[in-house]
């Protein structure tokens, strides 16, 4: 156990990924061979699940603290809640109106409750089985403070974007994700990045973003099923324009994290292989 627990603290970010992996794509081939309802394919709390491992077996309550803090993070100024969680209803509503110019018919806005996409971004936020609360805290809360360690934003985003991208390849395979959704992964990640770097390590912000993203997306703009796959594509291009608009016009935040979005405890191991 000694072995496994030194082993694991000098591999952290190695370890959390690996498992994140696992634990994510498991029931897979379960459900594959009909042992589990095939709903259940993919687990995507499974980033919470090996950030909470990893952090009991190599870092204790220390770690434990430093996470938690992070999601109190809650005094960064009222202009990054609306960041937060307008921005990623901004891009869906620029992602219609693309699609709009390009042919098809406008959105209806009137359609959409916004009451219930309320209500569904707040159950997002403490439901660990969601996207939101089940990645955030290990995508953004554990992985991110410990790639900036050693590499710049710009870096960690697309190391940390690829990897994001890689752990949804299930959703495609099953249909439940397009293509387009891998690199539009990898595209987004900057923009967590800059995010969680601009509110001081706030993984609450990164979560509130996350639970946006999810309550209101294209699929609710009242699209036929050739516009939709037209709107996915569109929305990557949109996510492309935010990034380089963020790299262009706020250069400074791409040239180093802050300290408080940088991990601290047990420094050294972390630079040698974390």
């Amino acid at each position: 156990m000694s072995s496994t627990r030194a082993w694991v603290r000098q591999h952290r970010l190695t370890t959390f990924f690996v498992l994140a992996y696992v634990v994510a794509w498991v029931p897979w081939p379960l459900a594959e061979a009909g042992l589990i309802p095939g709903q259940f394919f993919f687990f995507p709390g499974a980033p919470l699940v090996a950030a909470l491992v990893v952090i009991g077996v190599a870092e204790g309550r220390t770690g434990y603290r430093d996470l938690l803090s992070r999601l109190l993070r809650w005094r960064v100024g009222w202009q990054w809640y609306v960041v937060a969680v307008g921005v990623p209803v901004l891009l869906v509503l620029a992602t219609g109106w693309v699609v709009a110019w390009l042919g098809a018919p406008a959105p209806d806005l009137s359609a959409i409750v916004w009451a219930d996409v309320a209500i569904v971004l707040l159950v997002r936020l403490v439901d660990p089985t969601d996207g939101a609360l089940g990645e955030e805290p290990g995508w953004r809360g554990y992985a991110l403070p410990r790639l900036q360690l050693a590499a710049s934003p710009v870096r960690a985003a697309t190391v940390l974007g690829v990897l994001a991208a890689g752990w949804h390849l299930p959703l495609v395979l099953t249909g439940n994700l397009p293509v387009v959704g891998l690199p539009s992964t990898v595209v987004i990640t900057f923009l967590y990045v800059w995010l969680f770097n601009r509110t001081g390590g706030s993984l609450l912000m990164a979560l509130l973003f996350h639970a946006s993203q999810g309550a209101f997306t294209y699929g609710m703009l009242g699209f036929d099923a050739a516009d939709e796959d037209r709107a996915a594509v569109v929305y990557f291009a949109v996510l492309v324009v935010a990034v380089a608009a963020t790299l262009v016009l706020d250069r400074t935040a791409w040239r180093t994290a802050p300290p408080t979005a940088i991990a601290t405890a047990d420094e050294p191991l972390a630079r040698t292989g974390r």
